[in-house]
């Protein structure tokens, strides 16, 4: 059986980490986690019973960072999110 080798399609590497993390939308906040990250994005695990918005407010406390999210895919319990702005703290 011929094997193939893995093609990487990220445009950025990834660091992976385990952190504790908000998603905050409206009066809501959830608890996840931040299984890897970049300076464009990350992978969160969150409850797959818990609806989460397209689009949303994630804070990251072991950063000390807030950052606006786009979530880019959706797999079970992963999202994929979009960063757009690094830390929004003063």
């Amino acid at each position: 059986m011929t094997t193939f080798p893995h093609s990487e399609r990220r445009l950025h590497a990834r660091e992976f980490v385990l952190k504790e993390a908000i998603i905050a939308t409206g009066a809501a906040r959830v608890r996840c986690s931040v299984r890897n990250q970049h300076d464009h994005g990350a992978e969160l695990r969150v409850d797959p019973q818990v609806q989460i918005p397209d689009r949303f407010t994630l804070i990251v406390p072991d950063d000390d960072a807030t950052y606006l999210a786009v979530v880019r895919w959706r797999r079970n319990e992963r999202l994929g999110v979009q960063v757009f702005s690094n830390s929004l703290k003063g």
